[in-house]
């Protein structure tokens, strides 16, 4: 079984910035597309940002020019550097992993941000 592991959330101030990290573990199944959901209090769980094997990426248009994806294929793992935080973008972030017979998900990271 896959194991999907974030870290990196915390308390930042406004406009401060931070880098997640997720690494799925696996030494049977190869991880295909990886990328980074959110989920605030009250509210669905969003899609931030994806990033293919190829790497191709997409962001929420919320996130995008101050969100990166970016991965390590070889090491499965993907990163989420986040820049010019806002308090809108506190919420548990998921990091998700796809193989070709499943999908995997941590188990979050919070990130908090102070207005």
């Amino acid at each position: 079984q896959v194991q999907v592991v974030e870290s990196g959330g915390g308390l930042v101030q406004a406009g401060g910035s931070l880098r997640l990290s997720c690494a799925a573990s696996t030494s049977v199944f190869s991880i295909s597309t990886m990328a980074w959901y959110r989920q605030a209090p009250g509210k669905q769980r969003e899609l931030v940002a994806h990033i293919s094997t190829g790497g191709a990426t997409n962001y929420a248009a919320s996130v995008k020019g101050r969100f990166t994806i970016s991965r390590d294929t070889a090491k499965n793992t993907v990163y989420l550097q986040m820049n010019s935080l806002k308090s809108e973008d506190t919420a548990v972030y998921y990091c998700n992993a796809n193989s070709r017979i499943g999908v995997y998900w941590g188990q979050g990271t919070q990130v908090t941000v102070s207005s």
